[in-house]
């Protein structure tokens, strides 16, 4: 199972040592995994939930998944939260390991990777970034300051992208991976809980 290892500093297919399972109150699968990295033979303790994935008509019941193993141990740097899908938390991850690294230009480039990844996630049929963005907006997707923090990663994403003597600083990388954050917890993490919020209240 795919696990970050902070040792190798890079992302491991590693091997499942153990696993226990237990069930939340919604009666959704919560499964703790002992992986051992097949690089350094570290221990790592990583933690997955269960989700509907789709839907299946014909039967009329949900078809479930397991998220991607999130880090419990060695305790994680903040990290995207695992109800943001693959095709854009793996930029966001990558986005703070650039940063981390002083390389601000190609986090600016990460972060806009992850901002099409929200576009392709939500099927925008977009020839590029700018015109994703307007069918975010235009579906209500995100809101009028979210498109504004959009169009500062594109023009960054560009600016980091292409060959140029100007350079993106420290301070607006810092602020990129931070828009980059806010804007994929708004559309996949706020948005989720407040169905749930209203779903709790209408059976109230």
């Amino acid at each position: 199972m795919l696990i970050d290892c902070p040792h190798c500093q890079s992302r491991v297919n590693g091997t499942v040592k153990g696993e226990s399972k237990v069930h939340d109150d919604g009666g959704y699968g919560i499964k703790q995994v002992l992986i051992e990295c097949p690089a350094c033979e570290a221990s790592l303790l990583g933690s997955s939930e269960q989700y509907p994935s789709d839907y299946d008509g014909n039967d009329g019941r949900y078809i479930y998944s397991w998220s991607a193993l999130k880090r419990l141990w060695p305790e994680p740097e903040d990290g995207p939260d695992w109800e943001i899908p693959e095709i854009a938390s793996v930029s966001l991850d990558e986005a703070k390991r650039c940063f981390r690294a002083q390389c601000y230009s190609a986090a600016a480039v990460m972060c806009g990777r992850a901002i099409e990844g929200v576009c392709k996630h939500h099927k925008a049929s977009a020839r590029n970034l700018a015109d994703g963005l307007k069918h975010l907006k235009t579906a209500g997707i995100i809101d009028t300051r979210l498109y504004e923090w959009g169009e500062a990663l594109r023009k960054h994403r560009n600016l980091g992208a292409h060959a140029s003597t100007e350079r993106v600083t420290k301070e607006d990388a810092q602020d990129l991976v931070d828009f980059a954050f806010a804007i994929c917890d708004y559309v996949f993490v706020l948005n989720a809980k407040f169905e749930k919020f209203k779903k709790r209240q209408s059976k109230t």
